[in-house]
């Protein structure tokens, strides 16, 4: 395992874009810090500062850092797709196999690189979560500092899974462009598919059969957070509850995604002639 993550390094680090890149994508969790810090001046009358609405307690952080840091994984995505658009273009991949490595091993590589990066965010939020929730919150209680950190593993989950739908895209076209347009193809196809269960069933199973496609189940992991502040600062208002939590077969879903864009990566790759 050692050996292929280290062999993919040594790729990315080499590359000035893919470096660029993945400092961005590291960097940008830590704008989370100056959304705690926001100050909004309403109309010249009072200013108005996010830190002070409570919105930053514990458990809500974990929520609320995880919804927006994952808004920012389409840059690492550019990197997972240019890997693969790179072995193709500069025929790496084909003297990789020469070399001795298979094409299970050429796949595994890719995918314990995405295992690793995802991992390094995690970190990252989980770290700037604990920092901002401790400046912050009015509980310091470790039973509510620790509660609801969930979230922390759905994010972990949710990037290897967008990351491992964008590795089987680049493998899928052989080019970035196009694996990132399919992202986009996909997003459309979810909703053009979700509308026609609406216009043939109902609203209801229709959104239930769509929360077991990719890319809305990857986000019902960490679903929105807005309804829940809301909830929060208006407890009489019963129409804003809404089930924010993390479910066990929500992260069912997912892995399963995740398992399959793997395995058709490498059923590519193994029948592809190179």
């Amino acid at each position: 395992m050692l050996r292929l993550l280290n062999l993919e390094l040594q790729k990315l680090l080499l590359n000035r874009t893919s470096k660029i890149l993945i400092f961005v994508s590291f960097i940008l969790p830590f704008f989370v810090i100056l959304l705690s810090s926001l100050r909004i001046n309403v109309f010249g009358f009072f200013t108005l500062e996010l830190g002070e609405l409570g919105i930053f307690n514990f458990p809500i952080i974990w929520h609320l850092t995880t919804f927006f840091a994952s808004q920012f994984k389409f840059f690492f995505a550019i990197v997972v797709v240019s890997m693969i658009g790179n072995e193709y273009s500069n025929k790496t991949i084909k003297q990789n196999l020469i070399d001795g490595l298979s094409k299970k091993e050429f796949i595994l590589s890719k995918f314990y690189t995405i295992i690793f990066f995802s991992f390094v965010s995690t970190v990252l939020i989980s770290f700037i979560s604990l920092c901002i929730g401790l400046y912050y919150s009015s509980y310091t209680e470790a039973s509510i500092v620790l509660r609801e950190t969930e979230f922390i593993l759905a994010y972990f989950v949710k990037l290897i899974a967008f990351f491992s739908l964008c590795l089987f895209f680049g493998m899928l076209v052989k080019r970035s462009a196009f694996a990132l347009a399919f992202l986009f193809i996909l997003y459309i196809l979810e909703w053009i598919v979700f509308g026609l269960i609406v216009w043939k069933f109902d609203a209801n199973i229709a959104e239930r059969i769509q929360n077991f496609f990719p890319l809305k189940s990857m986000y019902k992991l960490i679903d929105q957070p807005f309804q829940r502040i809301a909830m929060t600062k208006f407890p009489d208002k019963g129409e804003l509850a809404y089930d924010y939590a993390v479910h066990w077969h929500e992260f069912a879903i997912v892995i399963g995604w995740t398992a399959l864009f793997i395995f058709l990566s490498y059923r590519l790759l193994k029948k592809r002639d190179l």
